[in-house]
């Protein structure tokens, strides 16, 4: 079968200096951006643009390590929005807009995480789709 290899790590973070979170955020410092939390009954996502909307960063309850029903938890979103925010303070945010999208348990949750940090808010806007007229009802039935 072949002898085992065995991989000796260096002493310290990283034998590369840098983490790997660290090296996926932008080189330029942002000051303004804007949080998109997006809602729904099973899951939150966070989603970290700047004006333009060019993502910085993204994460969901999901991708945090959450499973199953736990996922739709206000607990869950606001470690989504905690994640985030460290993840905001590393680029040099100050001020921030939400936009929240969905109606699950982990909008406020979200928000008041977010809020927090320490980060000015600007705006707060609810962008949840509302229906207008519905669909079509169905037909009655015969008989």
């Amino acid at each position: 079968m072949g002898k085992k290899r065995v991989i000796q790590k260096a002493e310290g973070a990283s034998a590369g200096g840098k983490s790997q979170s660290a090296s996926k955020l932008p080189k330029r410092k942002i000051d303004f951006g804007v949080l998109n939390i997006l809602s729904t009954y099973n899951n939150t996502i966070a989603t970290l643009t700047d004006r333009e909307g060019n993502v910085i960063s993204s994460s969901s309850c999901g991708a945090l390590g959450f499973k199953g029903a736990r996922k739709g938890t206000p607990y869950a979103a606001s470690k989504v929005s905690e994640f985030i925010a460290d993840r905001a303070k590393l680029i040099g945010l100050k001020e921030v807009g939400i936009k929240v999208r969905g109606i699950g348990s982990g909008r406020e949750s979200a928000i008041r995480t977010f809020a927090s940090k320490g980060f000015e808010i600007q705006f707060i806007r609810d962008l949840t789709p509302v229906p207008h007229n519905g669909p079509k009802p169905p037909k009655p039935r015969r008989v």
